[in-house]
């Protein structure tokens, strides 16, 4: 399903009075959130970017309901927002949007719960790819090679795939998402929300300061991301892996635009030699053949 640009919902749940930085990309996830799921969305929000950027007290520069929770506990607090919607009768969407280190790292063992328990909750990651509230330190999800405060040679481990993990947990819906394909995220919010038990979207959220571009680049930097094969836009739903557009039509290498061309825009890989780039182009392969096979693996049979 194609979603038209001019048929979104216009209500503005992101509003002036943010104190975001310029050109931050979780803000533009945020606002498609708000126009998918309006004020049906109560979110709960772990430490991060966005429970800082939502402005000062009394007013908010986002206007949805939130509750802002300790680092670890957003998974569990958005369950028991979910059990009492139902027990009340209230139509609600209890829904966590949280960054990288909140999900991936300090609050996974929440996470994991959540979806072990099959949890009805909405689950968005953002990842920025680094604790970039307290200073840019690296996270589990900071991609192998890239520079940050606490890595200022590169991060040495690889990035952790989240999405797949909560996958092998057998739960109903798993997505992958960019900021810089809005119309995609968009339906994979409403088909998620359409769907019982704990779903996981996957956002890629470019960090101007963090990732050391151009504020001005969030977009082009999020777009190069998969046109590179960087990152992998695909949806699992209640047992079908697919790839979506554009990657679905980048399987064949060839057509993949220069991993350079991704990397260049960004000033935490300034430091990569040829060969760490021709290593990060390998690893870059290894993932899309493992996916490729896992999607082969699970197509319905006849």
């Amino acid at each position: 399903m194609t979603v038209r640009i001019d048929l979104l919902p216009k209500t503005k749940y992101v509003v002036p009075g943010n104190s975001a930085c310029a050109g931050c990309g979780m803000m533009i996830g945020l606002k498609v959130l708000g126009m998918a799921l309006g004020e049906e969305a109560v979110l709960s929000i772990p430490a991060s970017c966005a429970s800082v950027v939502q402005g000062l007290g009394p007013k908010s520069g986002v206007a949805l309901p939130i509750l802002n929770v300790p680092f670890a506990s957003a998974a569990s607090v958005a369950t028991g927002m979910s059990e009492a919607f139902r027990q009340l009768g209230v139509k609600g969407q209890a829904v966590v949007w949280a960054g990288d280190g909140g999900t991936a790292d300090i609050g996974f063992a929440a996470v994991s719960a959540a979806a072990e328990r099959n949890s009805d909750v909405l689950y968005i990651m953002y990842d920025n790819e680094a604790y970039m509230n307290t200073g840019i330190q690296r996270s589990s999800e900071t991609p192998k090679g890239a520079w940050t405060t606490t890595t200022p040679t590169g991060k040495r481990e690889a990035k952790k795939d989240v999405a797949l993990i909560l996958l092998a947990h057998g739960v109903p819906y798993v997505a992958t998402a960019n900021i810089a394909y809005p119309q995609d995220f968009y339906r994979k919010i409403k088909r998620a929300s359409e769907i019982r038990g704990f779903k996981f979207i996957h956002l890629f959220a470019p960090c101007p300061p963090g990732w050391l571009f151009d504020p001005s680049l969030t977009v082009e930097v999020a777009r190069k991301a998969v046109e590179t094969g960087v990152f992998i836009l695909w949806e699992y739903d209640n047992g079908e892996l697919k790839l979506n557009p554009p990657s679905s039509a980048l399987v064949d290498k060839s057509r993949r635009k220069p991993l350079v061309e991704y990397l260049k825009l960004q000033g935490r890989y300034a430091h990569l030699s040829e060969d760490q780039i021709k290593q990060m182009e390998e690893e870059i392969d290894r993932k899309w053949q493992f996916l490729l096979r896992f999607a082969q693996a699970a197509r319905p049979r006849a």
